[in-house]
């Protein structure tokens, strides 16, 4: 998987996503102690510039560069067309140094006038004041509509009660399978009714040593953890986000799970195993029956030597998806939060913007009317595009703090030391759970 889309963070995805969080989380959960400077203004009021005044507006990106930057050249374009009064100076950091970026020009007074954010640092920045509440906008826009975005990405930009960003973009993780694989094994394609146990069965009829060819990978990581968890029917954290409750016999049933592939049921190579290779690789070469990946992938496997498709990924007590996700915000401090909202919602919402995203594979529009995907609907490979907003019904977002990198790091040395044999998986999860505890006090 892709580091940033997992990050959230990157992904990740991370929602939470109001009544669709199962198991990650309250919806509103309660303020971490954030590390993000506070600038919130004194007042939130929306203060209109004349139309006719010029206003030069900064917008600080990570996700188009280098990649999609004719892309957003496109969008500013058409933007700049509709407010010939507003022009919009791009500026852009690699995803690794950006929030290092952001946090620094807004402790210095000097932040962008808007600016992208992932799933997981909204909620710090939005915690810490640093971003302008929405109300004020989009109450003296009278086109705006919440409705014009797909409502649980819409929901995730939320907090305490208030809509602090926009969704930009989407993506969500699904089970990729080699069908090429699947016809010789004589196995029947995967459906959406099915469970880890029917995913399992098939795995193991997939799997041929002497050919090298497994039945299925999946990391043991964080990210999977946390999702396998909600497919197990638990929660990470109780409802007011003070207590750790991975612990408990669903996430024993979740990580053990993640670690028999490997370890007691050989559908699924080790590390040693793979020798070096990747599991990006690995599927590429059709070694791989089936993959738990994200819909970034599609673009890499679009030339692929044997025939493939995706299916939403199966569940235990419940169905739980992935959900990654972008958003755009206004800083707190701007000067022209008029000029800016009107640039955010060009940019996550208008015909040219969800056009160009949809045209380019630059991401998905987090937009809510199904017409507007015809193009990339109908695209192949895969077939079985549907399966991306299929998934939408059951995402679950990542558990998110102020300390988030420590709490990530917890949890995979857990899943790596009962991976090991060093420790059971009950004695792994309760030592992490204890360790996350101290991180939320």
């Amino acid at each position: 998987m892709q580091p940033r889309a997992i990050r959230l963070g990157v992904l990740a995805v991370t929602a939470v996503l109001v009544a669709a969080c199962t198991g990650g989380g309250s919806a509103t959960p309660t303020p971490p102690a954030s590390t993000v400077a506070s600038s919130a203004p004194s007042s939130q009021g929306l203060t209109p510039s004349p139309s006719a005044q010029a206003v030069k507006l900064t917008y600080f990106t990570f996700s188009a560069a280098p990649d999609h930057l004719k892309d957003l050249a496109s969008i500013v374009s058409a933007f700049e067309a509709k407010y010939p009064n507003v022009s919009i100076d791009v500026q852009t950091a690699a995803y690794n140094d950006y929030f290092t970026k952001l946090q620094t020009a807004i402790a210095g007074g000097t932040a962008p006038d808007t600016f992208e954010l992932d799933y997981q640092d909204f909620v710090n920045y939005a915690s810490a004041g640093s971003l302008l509440d929405l109300a004020g906008p989009s109450q003296a826009d009278g086109s705006f509509s919440a409705s014009t975005y797909y409502p649980k990405a819409y929901q995730a930009f939320a907090y305490a009660g208030k809509q602090y960003a926009l969704p930009e973009s989407f993506s969500d993780v699904l089970l990729f399978y080699n069908k090429t694989l699947f016809d010789q094994a004589g196995v029947a394609y995967p459906t959406t009714a099915w469970t880890w146990q029917d995913e399992l069965a098939a795995a193991k009829k997939l799997t041929n040593p002497a050919k090298g060819i497994w039945g299925l990978y999946q990391p043991v990581s964080f990210f999977e953890f946390y999702k396998t968890l909600a497919q197990a029917g638990g929660q990470f954290f109780n409802s007011d986000q003070t207590q750790a409750l991975f612990n408990s016999a669903a996430g024993v049933t979740a990580a053990n799970w993640l670690i028999d592939k490997a370890n007691k049921d050989h559908v699924m190579p080790t590390a040693a195993q793979l020798g070096g290779q990747d599991d990006t690789a690995l599927f590429k070469s059709g070694k791989l029956a089936m993959w738990i990946n994200g819909i970034w992938q599609f673009t890499g496997l679009k030339d692929a030597p044997f025939s493939w498709d995706v299916q939403v990924e199966p569940g235990n007590v419940q169905k739980a998806a992935h959900f990654f996700a972008n958003a755009v915000a206004i800083s707190a401090k701007t000067a022209h939060p008029t000029e800016a909202w009107e640039w955010i919602s060009f940019l996550s919402a208008s015909a040219d913007s969800v056009k160009t995203r949809v045209d380019s594979s630059w991401e998905l529009p987090a937009v809510s009317d199904a017409s507007l995907y015809q193009s990339y609907l109908t695209r192949t490979p895969p077939a079985n595009r549907q399966a991306v907003f299929d998934s939408l019904g059951n995402v679950v977002l990542p558990p998110v703090i102020a300390q988030e990198s420590q709490m990530q790091d917890i949890v995979n040395k857990a899943l790596q030391s009962a991976q090991a044999g060093q420790l059971s998986v009950p004695e792994a999860l309760n030592q992490a759970a204890q360790q996350v505890d101290a991180l939320l006090k």
